[in-house]
């Protein structure tokens, strides 16, 4: 569906000044606003703000604990339906990410009322309840404000046990690091946002943000993981210096194990390359160590900003190759060592 304006018939994605996640602000420096800002303290926050976790959780008592996030974003896609389920199964991925159960959502949108039809809206909040109903969640509700560009997401609860939280504190020295989606996302967004994207890319990136993280988390889960996170606008090495750091361990990632979506190497080496990707590269670059061999496509691809992007975690290298068995498209691609939060890349 697209939109009429002056005569002339616009992209869900024209509206977008970035791609998805790739609109966030760049970490350095949402980095230095969060300096300023004194972290909440309390018996029962189990999980806040000190470290940039995915989500935060409060106790309830002793076998039971709330976990709350939030998360909205641009049009990736331009057909309303898939972007709302996209945004809907990103959002959710935070629950999964700390091992939670997600309960319920409201809907977050901002909406051009003058330029884009109520019809077009309807089908974004049904593609979030398709992304609900398909993770076992229901939405309900939310709150809408008018806005020259549309933007939608969700604000998630979800429960978990106070026991078993996954955090991006719990790399430990010898796990092996385990990717669940392939990167490229943010690549092929751009690609479509400027109209060079194949149907073949289009349909694997769709594909792939679609995929809710639920089976990920409890294969995280049953290997024993105690660190985790999910890669999404900060990118795989973004999200990885922040593990790194807050577990006080140094990682390495083997650019040749990490799966990819087919053609994004080819549109990255062409220039195709959002913003947000290029912001993740310069922040992570005072803690990265590039081996011999690795090119500035390689380090880009690691930094790409993804939307709805797979599960990181640390885990026994028995049990992560176990792990990875079972989900498809998923690869063991790096290892943690002692160390204080820097990351080396190697081919």
């Amino acid at each position: 569906m697209t939109a009429g304006t002056t005569g002339q018939t616009r992209r869900l994605t024209q509206f977008s000044h970035g791609a998805g996640c790739g609109c966030k602000i760049g970490p350095g420096r949402l980095a230095e606003v969060l300096a300023g800002v004194t972290p909440p303290s309390h018996p029962d926050l189990l999980v806040g703000t000190e470290t940039g976790d995915d989500a935060a959780v409060w106790r309830l008592d002793a076998d039971r604990a709330l976990v709350a996030t939030t998360d909205f974003f641009t049009p990736v896609v331009d057909d309303p339906r898939t972007w709302g389920r996209i945004a809907a199964t990103n959002a959710v991925s935070d629950v999964f990410a700390m091992g939670g159960r997600p309960l319920f959502a409201l809907n977050i949108v901002a909406w051009p009322s003058e330029t884009l039809p109520p019809e077009m809206l309807a089908e974004v909040l049904e593609g979030g309840a398709d992304a609900g109903r398909e993770c076992g969640f229901a939405v309900v509700g939310g709150h809408s404000i008018d806005d020259p560009e549309p933007k939608y997401g969700l604000a998630v609860v979800g429960e978990l046990h106070p026991d078993r939280i996954l955090t991006n504190t719990g790399l430990r020295p010898g796990d092996a690091l385990v990717l669940t989606k392939p990167l490229g996302v943010g690549i092929a967004t751009t690609a479509v946002k400027v109209g060079t994207a194949g149907e073949d890319l289009l349909g694997r990136a769709v594909e792939s943000m679609c995929t809710p993280n639920a089976a990920a988390s409890a294969a995280a889960l049953a290997a024993g993981a105690t660190g985790c996170t999910d890669v999404t606008g900060f990118g795989l090495l973004g999200h990885l210096r922040k593990m790194a750091a807050a577990s006080g361990v140094d990682a390495e990632i083997v650019v040749g194990d990490v799966p990819l979506l087919p053609g994004v190497r080819e549109l990255a080496e062409a220039g195709t390359v959002p913003g947000g990707t290029r912001r993740n590269r310069d922040w992570v670059a005072e803690v990265l160590d590039p081996a011999s061999g690795v090119t500035e496509t390689d380090v880009l691809l690691l930094a790409d900003a993804q939307t709805s992007g797979g599960l990181l975690f640390g885990a026994a290298p028995d049990r992560a190759a176990a792990a990875v068995a079972e989900l498809p498209g998923a690869a063991v691609v790096g290892r943690v060592r002692e160390g204080t939060g820097r990351i080396r890349v190697t081919r």
